[in-house]
């Protein structure tokens, strides 16, 4: 990964009722696949993109393409420490996942030198 211009994505959207959600994790692979370094958060509702249950979102099939190649190439998702779900199934894949809290998401943000919020 090339470290000169590290992009930090950061997704809030529901992906149950918002493309928005799934667009953005297609971005942040793609950045990834030009060999850039990406940090992704998902913060809020955003965090059910790891839901075992992908029929209950928006774009379902796509989202577990997407994560499954992030998987692949070992990029962690970063996940708002208060908005992780109790629910066993969340996660089911077990996708490396970074609990982080509102002074860590400032932290990569000082580190980014690019942004895609969603």
């Amino acid at each position: 990964m090339a470290a000169g211009q590290p992009t930090l994505v950061i997704v809030s959207e529901d992906p149950r009722t918002s493309h928005r959600a799934n667009e953005a994790m297609r971005i942040a692979l793609g950045i990834v696949a030009g060999e850039n370094d990406v940090d992704i958060v998902l913060t809020g509702p955003a965090v059910h993109l790891l839901d075992a249950d992908t029929d209950d979102l928006v774009d379902g099939d796509d989202v577990a393409k997407y994560r499954a190649a992030l998987q692949r190439l070992g990029i962690p998702f970063h996940i708002e420490q208060s908005a992780r779900p109790n629910d066993p199934d969340w996660n089911a894949e077990n996708h490396t996942v970074i609990p982080i809290v509102a002074e860590q998401i400032a932290g990569l943000v000082t580190k980014a030198s690019r942004f895609i919020v969603f």
